[in-house]
């Protein structure tokens, strides 16, 4: 109706009753009227993540299959297949690709508010800047952990926008240094470094000293940046995952260390809403939860909907390999193999002892919309969620029922 009202005041006539009203419609009727079409629509939704349903499939040009995703707030998506770059607009129906240097992108990270993408490569050095209007390469962050090494390769990006820094995770090509390289995003585009923490070098047999940060995520109201990385070796799992607060500068920033080697996590976030992290385990392919603002020197986990995890019964097991978390307001979503679970937090009167909060689990989707190939990577903007699967060459996109 709105659409069909803009068009009428830009025309003076009614579009047809036949015409097709849909998203594209309105799109093309506010950017007439000089108005940014994602204004007119929500950015997050308050609804139930439960509401998500399978709507589509975006293909993707090439035989390359989907390796990440980012999404912004107002849910465009990007897309990294092989060594190209496919950019959709918040509307999903306008596509842009073009290729990268990179032989495969493997971290990916919208910069919507300036129009531009970072992506990075596990063996390829260097973060790459590009434009997205144009798919040109706008510049190269590099990192060396020594003047006369060669630059080193990325493993994790991610930004904070509200203090306009993007910060990236490398690892030297020796693979026996890493560091985290803090970058302005408010410098006219020049990305100028600010700061450089959690750099750590490998000293003789301590193979594990020097663990690169495979995943970032930014915690806004702690003003904290959580780092996880994890190495599989013969001998099981072992990470860590650290807190920094990044006002502070410099390695005194660390304000929290966790060694994993116990259950280690197979992936690990942090939820601000909840304020908690999350971590699902590599072993018992259980979900744990350690809340932020009561961590100690002790074992912050505990295990959700069943007490503190032993360790019985779990050796040599990989119950948690290939999960992915990642959090969504006041919900978690854990992938296991084709399907999603999510966790919410239940109101109780009074919750069991050995949990704080209360988080209860249920799969998404309707049963047709359930199984299928193995989730890669989960990604949230606006009112959808998209996945990443293995093998597939296309991106598959969930909205809420009442839009799809």
């Amino acid at each position: 109706m709105f659409a069909s009202l803009l068009a009428f005041l830009r025309t003076g006539r009614l579009p047809s009753a036949s015409a097709t009203e849909d998203i594209s419609d309105l799109s093309a009727e506010a950017e007439f009227y000089g108005i940014d079409p994602r204004l007119l629509f929500p950015s997050s939704t308050s609804s139930s993540s439960l509401s998500l349903q399978r709507s589509l499939l975006l293909p993707l040009s090439g035989r390359d299959p989907v390796a990440v995703l980012s999404a912004s707030p107002y849910g465009e998506l990007l897309a990294a297949h092989g060594s190209k770059i496919s950019s959709f607009n918040f509307s999903l129906l306008r596509r842009k690709t073009f290729l990268t240097s990179l032989p495969a992108v493997d971290s990916l990270l919208s910069l919507h508010h300036l129009s531009l993408a970072a992506a990075g490569a596990a063996d390829f050095p260097g973060l790459q800047i590009f434009d997205l209007s144009s798919g040109t390469l706008r510049k190269t962050l590099n990192w060396r952990a020594h003047p006369s090494d060669p630059s080193a390769t990325v493993q994790a990006i991610c930004s904070a926008d509200e203090r306009q820094l993007l910060f990236s995770s490398y690892e030297s090509g020796r693979r026996n240094a890493s560091a985290i390289l803090a970058f302005d995003l408010g410098s006219g585009g020049d990305l100028v470094p600010v700061s450089e923490f959690a750099r750590h070098e490998i000293y003789g047999a301590e193979l594990d000293s020097a663990i690169p940060a495979t995943k970032l995520k930014w915690v806004p109201s702690f003003n904290l940046l959580m780092t996880a990385g994890s190495h599989w070796g013969p001998s099981g799992v072992v990470g860590d995952i650290r807190l920094w607060d990044i006002r502070i500068g410099g390695e005194s920033s660390q304000v929290f260390d966790l060694k994993e080697k116990d259950d280690c996590f197979a992936d690990a976030t942090v939820s601000d809403e909840l304020s908690a992290m999350f971590k699902v385990g590599a072993s018992s392919g259980d979900m744990f939860m350690a809340d932020l603002r009561k961590l100690g020197a002790g074992n912050p986990w505990f295990r959700l909907g069943g007490g503190r995890w032993n360790g019985e019964n779990s050796a040599g097991k990989k119950e948690g390999r290939g999960c992915r978390i990642e959090s969504r307001g006041r919900q978690v979503f854990c992938s296991r193999g084709g399907d999603v679970e999510v966790w919410s937090e239940v109101a109780m009167a009074a919750a069991p002892e050995f949990e704080e909060k209360v988080m209860r689990k249920n799969l998404m989707g309707r049963e047709k919309d359930m199984g299928g190939a193995r989730i890669l990577q989960m990604v949230f903007g606006g009112n959808r969620m998209a996945l990443a699967r293995s093998g597939e060459s296309c991106v598959e996109v969930w909205e809420n029922s009442d839009h799809s």
